[in-house]
């Protein structure tokens, strides 16, 4: 492969690890058309020694990053991700509560967090989805804590339904939570799924969003 190939298909990794061109024209400064021209999926022309440099400045990559050829995350060899069979689809990072929690308008995971796990892919949970391991018993018997569940933020709200699994974010928690959602005669609750749970019936207030719609789980048998 030469320079020029090389220099392009590293680009393209930071282009999906921000979620487009749109967002990498962003982080480097430059318009989207223009970056379009050497970043897009057709590209015209190729990166510069210059724009190369700004690149890997623009990422805190070192200097010749982009010329040494990468391995996407997503091909690495990951924890509990194992298949006899290849994996079609993107693999989904599994990110903490506190992550999740303060992201409250979150569009896709921040192309600089860091995952020590990632979950097979579930094309349910979008271009945008992450993963979140359950802690405490609240959601049993449904959920157990350790299992990993699936999280599309990409919902839309008029879509949503009683029933249905939610991801919550206050703005006085450090934590997303986890519930059941109930609507009923125009306001919001959220119910734990274990009956023995103290609290029963839990109206979302002020200062909480609904930032995420649970759409699979992952268990570890």
């Amino acid at each position: 492969m030469d320079s020029k190939s090389i220099r392009y298909k590293n680009t393209r990794l930071l282009v999906d690890q921000v979620g487009g061109v749109s967002n990498f024209a962003d982080k480097i400064g430059k318009g989207q058309s223009q970056t379009s021209q050497f970043a897009g999926t057709n590209p015209i022309k190729g990166i510069g020694n210059k724009v190369a440099r700004e690149i890997e400045e623009a990422f805190g990559k070192p200097h010749g990053w982009l010329d040494t050829l990468q391995q996407s995350d997503q091909n690495k060899v990951v924890s509990n991700v194992t298949a006899a069979f290849p994996l079609i689809g993107r693999l989904v990072p599994l990110i903490s509560w506190i992550q999740a929690g303060k992201w409250t308008a979150v569009d896709s995971v921040p192309y600089d967090t860091e995952c020590d796990e990632w979950l097979p892919p579930n094309p349910k949970c979008g271009k945008n989805g992450y993963g979140l391991q359950v802690v405490g018993e609240s959601m049993l018997p449904d959920f157990r804590p350790g299992d990993k569940i699936y999280v599309n933020p990409d919902f839309q709200p008029n879509e949503l339904k009683t029933g249905d699994l939610v991801i919550v974010s206050c703005e006085s928690d450090a934590e997303a939570t986890f519930k059941k959602l109930i609507l009923e005669s125009g306001h919001i609750y959220l119910q734990p799924l274990n009956p023995n749970w103290p609290e029963q019936t839990i109206p979302l207030i002020d200062g909480c969003k609904l930032v995420g719609k649970v759409v699979g789980l992952y268990r570890d048998v």
